[in-house]
C-alpha cells in the first residue's frame, strides 16, 4: 500500500516503519513510502498510466539501512 506524504509519514519513515521512501524525479520532497511489495509496484503502474505515462522508470538506491529510496520517472 502506498501511503501519501504527510508529516505523519514522514515521521513513521524516520523511525524506519517504511522500507521505501518513493521520490518524484527531479524532487527533495517524497511523494510517499511503502514497503516495495508486488502489490506497491502495481498500485505504482496503475498511477503512472491513469497519469498518461506510457512507461513507469524506477531508479533504486538502497541505503546502508537496508531501506531504499525509489526515484520514479516516465518515458513517454
Amino acid at each position: 500500500m502506498i501511503h501519501r506524504y504527510s508529516n505523519e509519514t514522514q515521521t513513521r519513515w524516520n523511525h524506519g516503519e517504511f522500507q521505501v521512501q518513493l521520490l518524484p524525479a527531479g524532487s527533495t520532497r517524497p511523494m510517499g513510502f511503502c514497503d516495495g511489495s508486488d502489490e506497491d509496484l502495481a498500485e505504482l503502474q496503475s498511477m503512472a498510466e491513469a497519469e498518461g505515462a506510457d512507461e513507469m522508470v524506477i531508479t533504486r538506491k538502497r541505503l546502508k539501512t537496508g531501506r531504499e529510496i525509489w526515484t520514479l520517472g516516465s518515458q513517454g
